[in-house]
């Protein structure tokens, strides 16, 4: 069955989608099947991943309950999202069971990929509950601001409440810190912030801010290739990432990318 791992953070900006993308990237590198979900009705993800945007079906879709999820996989799988997707938010939310569709639909998936990556909205919303409630664990993003820890804890919240009252299941993965310039007093006190309250749940990796992802994303090229440098945050993440969720195999298919990188 897959490791299913929700991405969120409760406002835009963290770097959050580009972490999806950029994981994603590494583990399939190292030869894992790895299906991405964009839950946000930005489609960000999907713009980065450059698929068409009339592609049909869509999440929105599958939401719906108009098309199966497996049919909604476009190019190297992903399942992409549209501004409609928030129109189907506001329908989901007359039905029973809402919190429990996306989990319902990723059912067959679960067994076909050995990560899922769900790419959440920077909201409180039924979308991004329908993510935590499908995943086994919750990855958060956070950007290296003065309110990083209020975020987090916001974040921490939702996830308490899908585990509570949706899914027993779902474990926080941890925190890492995005868009960071350690040079900078203002990021380094927000990382010891984070890290004095919320100890090894904190990520050792910290992903460097740059206008690089900005142009990575812009051509529809991962920052691996783009600025191998700044990937080398990236393969570090995914080595920790694989560490907690217990894919040693994985792990150990990583470690020459790691050692190219330095």
């Amino acid at each position: 069955m897959a490791e299913t791992i929700a991405v969120l953070s409760l406002k835009g900006g963290t770097g959050k989608t580009t972490a999806v993308r950029t994981l994603a990237d590494v583990l399939r590198r190292i030869g894992l099947e790895v299906l991405v979900l964009d839950l946000d009705p930005q489609g960000n993800l999907s713009d980065y991943f450059d698929v068409p945007s009339d592609a049909s079906p869509t999440m929105a879709d599958v939401l719906a309950g108009d098309a199966k999820l497996k049919d909604a996989v476009h190019g190297d799988g992903v399942v992409p999202a549209t501004p409609i997707l928030a129109e189907a938010e506001r329908s989901l939310s007359g039905k029973m069971g809402r919190e429990l569709v996306l989990r319902k639909a990723l059912k067959g998936a679960r067994k076909s990929y050995e990560v899922i990556l769900i790419d959440c909205p920077p909201a409180l919303g039924l979308l991004t509950i329908n993510g935590l409630v499908a995943a086994d664990w919750a990855l958060i993003s956070s950007e290296a601001q003065y309110f990083a820890m209020q975020g987090v804890e916001g974040a921490l919240e939702v996830v308490g409440q899908a585990k509570e009252y949706y899914n027993d299941d779902l474990e926080w993965l941890g925190v890492v810190l995005n868009i960071a310039d350690l040079r900078t007093t203002h990021s380094r006190e927000a990382l010891a912030s984070l890290k004095e309250h919320f100890g090894d749940k904190v990520f050792e990796t910290v992903i460097r801010s740059s206008i690089a992802y900005a142009e990575s994303a812009e051509r529809a090229i991962s920052i691996l290739d783009h600025r191998p440098d700044l990937g080398a945050d990236y393969l570090a993440l995914a080595d920790e990432v694989l560490d907690r969720v217990g894919l040693d195999h994985a792990r150990a298919q990583l470690k020459p990318m790691l050692a190219a990188a330095g």
